[in-house]
């Protein structure tokens, strides 16, 4: 049986010494969907910043990619989350006046990779999620194509592990059930990992595995 891609043993991380994760225990394998739920302000954004190693403040042990990620350095940390996440935010994080294509490669021209076959594989993503590759502004799309760039720029590095906090809160049905479709396909087809805060019940119904986090600790929810 292959190692976990990401595995949390006893995280605990505190906010003016209020624990918000409490001795939380967590693993991902390749592959798997996994949704976390739970109450606001629960700490699930915590969480994701924790596993995603966006958030060192935590005690605890924490394999990433097999990097113990609490001994990690600053820059080994940037190569884990540069090679192997990828980041959805509920808010988009775009840069508003970029089209679609300029706003994908962006984790490729940071790591000063952006070459003509990231481009392409670029362009092949976007059209696989319905968007069109012209030069129209991202701030006049909807929210679901801006949704949609997002996913497409966390996905244009090939990451093994799929980070969404809430990446569908602001979605109608449609679009929010369009944006699933799609991932799962890709999931199925590339072999990543997807780890999503969320709240929809159709959504959480797809999952491999449902978590929910009280009080500090995940606890798996069963059907």
């Amino acid at each position: 049986m292959s190692k976990p891609l990401i595995e949390a043993k006893s995280i605990v991380r505190s906010f003016q010494n209020i624990k918000v994760l409490d001795h939380t225990d967590f693993s991902l394998s390749k592959g798997e969907f996994v949704a976390v739920t739970g109450r606001s302000g629960a700490g699930k954004s915590t969480l994701l910043g924790v596993l995603g190693a966006l958030d060192p403040g935590f005690t605890g042990k924490l394999l990433i990619n097999g990097v113990d990620a609490a001994k990690a350095s600053p820059s080994e940390l940037a190569e884990l989350r540069r090679e192997f996440m990828g980041y959805i935010f509920q808010d988009f994080h775009l840069l508003p006046n970029l089209s679609a294509m300029d706003n994908t490669i962006l984790p490729a021209v940071f790591s000063g990779t952006d070459s003509r076959e990231v481009k392409e594989h670029a362009s092949s993503i976007l059209s696989r999620l319905g968007l069109r590759h012209d030069n129209t502004p991202t701030r006049f799309l909807s929210r679901g194509e801006r949704q949609r760039v997002a996913s497409a720029r966390a996905l244009v590095n090939n990451p093994q592990v799929l980070m969404a906090d809430e990446p569908s809160a602001s979605l109608d049905e449609e679009s929010e059930s369009t944006l699933f479709d799609m991932l799962d396909i890709l999931r199925k087809e590339n072999g990543f990992a997807i780890i999503a805060v969320l709240h929809s019940k159709r959504i959480l119904s797809r999952a491999d595995r449902v978590l929910e986090l009280k009080e500090g600790v995940l606890y798996e929810k069963h059907a």
